[in-house]
């Protein structure tokens, strides 16, 4: 895929089949992500084919978005299968010996089983209620810096610190390189430039973790990479190569998605201070506002392949061509939520997506969770009435994630 680039439409695909939208430079997508999100939804089909970025399908209802996400033999996640890798590799630099690849969420089932156990228990519910009382403190600390001031933005300042600290102690990598790996993460996931343009990133994101991952091999902690190490997969070992793979995948997931869940959360409260009141006199219904406020603004867009010849949602679609699971707009699919642009915190049934479905749901939610619940918990016991900055519009980016890079608030 390249940035931009125009696709012809292919034989197989009929008009009727094509919406033209940018996942990544879409202009409503990028002033008023969910608002334009509802327009995809009443404009274009569930599932629709775009020119843009060298043309694939996008997948945006609730029903077809949940069938994809199962259906992992016809909508596979290895979107570089071994063909291909063996086709680029004469294109790439002499020094990348291995290309390392996030894993398991590029692995299928049943591989994808195995390489998943090693992670399995390190984010178990209980480990992560574990954590709890550590994110509140930090939560604290951060809101400390900002209480006095009567404003901050609250991405910078406070979203993204949070879950990026936490993260970055339990992989065991240096807090004090925060800044150069959130830098690191918005490049991995602008557009690609060029066809080995992902091989590369995910190459240098391999390499920054390269002297923490080899230091634990002989130095263990009281980390994820530790931990690791020491795993086995099917009674074999771990290698070098392989805790680069699970480095790449940990590295993008725990350092950016929360953080968005956060933005869109926060943005809610403060364009709604009357529900902020709500929250307030009842903290108890934040566990529930939390899981609303996920469906209400979901965030990610995952990748698959098209592994066979398939007919879905009434469209022909042929193997090696890409798909976007467009997760925010199955939750605010009309057909599955009733009035879904409404944040209803009695909703009966609020089965949302934000964190996918089938195999590859998210290793991360039970932490994700925790994390959102706290850090609404003590913005709302700790800040007065905070509200939308008017001088200061909030700024997004979209792509793979829809994602806020500044949300600046105010309070009395």
């Amino acid at each position: 895929m390249l940035e931009n680039q125009m696709a012809d439409r292919p034989n197989h695909v009929p008009d009727a089949a094509v919406f033209d939208f940018d996942m990544f430079l879409d202009a409503g997508l990028l002033l008023d992500p969910h608002e334009r999100v509802r327009e995809i939804l009443r404009d274009a089909p569930p599932v629709f084919w775009t020119p843009r970025n060298g043309g694939h399908w996008m997948i945006v209802g609730y029903a077809e978005n949940y069938e994809a996400s199962r259906n992992t033999e016809t909508f596979s996640s290895e979107l570089i299968p071994a063909e291909m890798i063996a086709m680029i590799r004469p294109l790439l630099p002499a020094d990348v010996t291995h290309i390392p690849l996030p894993t398991p969420i590029n692995l299928d089932p049943p591989s994808h089983t195995k390489f998943r156990a090693p992670l399995q228990a390190a984010f178990s519910p209980r480990a992560m209620m574990a954590r709890k009382e550590e994110i509140r403190e930090l939560a604290n600390e951060l809101i400390d810096q900002v209480i006095d001031r009567g404003s901050c933005d609250f991405i910078p300042d406070i979203a993204e610190p949070l879950p990026v600290q936490v993260f970055l102690k339990m992989l065991g990598l240096p807090l004090e390189r925060l800044a150069e790996f959130r830098a690191l993460v918005h490049e991995f996931l602008a557009p690609p430039t060029s066809p080995i343009d992902p091989i590369l990133r995910m190459r240098k994101v391999a390499d920054a973790m390269k002297d923490d991952i080899e230091a634990r091999r002989t130095q263990p902690r009281d980390d994820l990479l530790s931990l690791l190490w020491a795993s086995e997969i099917e009674g074999r070992p771990m290698t070098a190569e392989l805790m680069e793979d699970f480095g790449v995948l940990l590295f993008i997931a725990g350092l950016d998605t929360v953080i968005n869940g956060m933005g869109f959360g926060v943005r809610h409260l403060a364009l709604h201070t009357d529900f902020q009141k709500a929250l307030r006199a009842n903290p108890k219904l934040i566990v529930d506002a939390a899981e609303e406020l996920l469906r209400r603004y979901t965030f990610t867009v995952p990748t698959r392949r098209v592994a066979k010849d398939t007919e879905f949602a009434g469209w022909q679609m042929k193997v090696g061509e890409r798909v976007q699971l467009f997760l925010p707009g199955g939750d605010l699919d009309p057909r599955e939520f009733a009035d879904p642009h409404t944040f209803d915190l009695g909703r009966e049934n609020n089965v949302h997506i934000a964190f996918g479905v089938g195999p590859h749901r998210c290793l991360g939610s039970h932490l994700a969770r925790i994390e959102l619940q706290v850090i609404y918990e003590q913005m709302l016991a700790r800040l007065p009435e905070f509200r939308l900055d008017p001088n200061q519009p909030a700024k997004f980016h979209a792509g793979n994630i829809i994602a806020i890079d500044s949300l600046p608030i105010r309070w009395d």
